[in-house]
């Protein structure tokens, strides 16, 4: 059965410790709260469904889509391997205050401990206060017994490897990479469908209750990869008007499209759904009779069975363009 539209979700706003107000006051989120941390713009996490906000299909969450539609809507490909489960979880996140040190486990120990997913995800930095930076990886190459030591000295910042950031940077973060977003920094998340986190480090800050959160020491022992990169951050070029691939990976292939004119976009190629993520700007979106409009930090999803649309900036913008190969 045909998908005869493009689609757009309502976020899902969570409030979180470290969260702010950005995702309001920069993204137009509609909120009045003060600690909203992440926009997940695109879900099939439990309890956290995402739901329909424009067109016909206005109200169906997107699991009833997948059931109803399913390689119309995602893939053959992204179907047989799937199922009903949509693969990505697609967010924009506002940290105000730094996010917990912690990591993701790979698929093989999500499926054995939590029949889940692993977390394979990435980041791209849509804005940064002065002096922002990320914690990703280590300094050199490490192991158990050195970060043992220093988790329990509280001495752990001294191996990890931390940089300042700018609009634009992008960091792929494989699952065992220890990492954590800094105090001031807005970015969009793309990521395998996994709300599983290995926090090791929270700043030994309390809840509002007093509380403290869980760190999962022993779970994560396991889970880190110890090895050190060269470079953490990822190096990508761009062209105007052109889709330019950022990040490729298994689970997921993200292109940055700095656009300027309208553009013909043609997926015959891709046996998937389209995800764009406006990151900068507002455009235009259309399909056969139905236009969408997409503002920064907005996001729109691209059925499988749609192969030709147009976009149409307003003014200079960019976009983000995902999808699995």
């Amino acid at each position: 059965m045909k998908i005869n539209q493009l689609l757009k979700f309502k976020p899902i706003l969570i409030e979180k410790i470290w969260g702010g107000e950005k995702l309001m006051t920069l993204l137009h989120k509609d909120s009045n709260k003060t600690d909203i941390g992440e926009s997940w713009e695109i879900s099939d996490v439990n309890e956290s469904i995402s739901v329909v906000s424009n067109g016909e299909l206005k109200g169906r969450n997107l699991k009833q889509l997948i059931s109803k539609y399913k390689s119309e809507l995602v893939g053959k490909n992204v179907y047989d391997q799937f199922g009903e489960n949509f693969p990505l979880l697609i967010k924009f996140i506002d940290a105000k205050k730094a996010l917990s040190i912690q990591l993701h486990p790979d698929d093989s120990l999500a499926k054995k401990r939590h029949n889940s997913f692993g977390k394979t995800e990435m980041w791209y930095i849509m804005q940064a206060d002065k002096f922002s930076n990320l914690i990703v990886g280590f300094k050199k190459n490490s192991n158990k017994e050195e970060y043992l030591y220093h988790l329990e000295n509280k001495s752990l910042l001294s191996i990890l490897n931390a940089e300042e950031i700018k609009k634009g940077d992008t960091y792929f973060i494989p699952t065992g990479t220890i990492h954590a977003i800094g105090a001031g920094v807005l970015l969009a998340e793309i990521q395998q469908t996994s709300d599983i986190t290995y926090r090791i480090y929270d700043w030994d800050r309390p809840n509002p209750d007093g509380t403290f959160r869980d760190l999962h020491t022993k779970e994560a022992i396991e889970a880190i990869d110890y090895s050190a990169k060269e470079s953490y951050k990822t190096s990508y070029n761009t062209i105007e008007n052109t889709s330019s691939e950022i990040v490729s990976c298994p689970y997921f292939t993200t292109n940055i499209i700095p656009i300027n004119e309208t553009i013909l976009v043609n997926n015959s190629n891709k046996d998937s759904f389209v995800v764009y993520m406006c990151v900068e700007g507002n455009v235009e979106v259309q399909f056969e009779n139905q236009t969408e409009k997409l503002r920064k930090g907005e996001t729109i999803l691209v059925p499988a069975c749609v192969k030709e649309i147009s976009i149409h900036p307003k003014k200079k913008s960019e976009l983000l363009e995902i999808y699995i190969k």
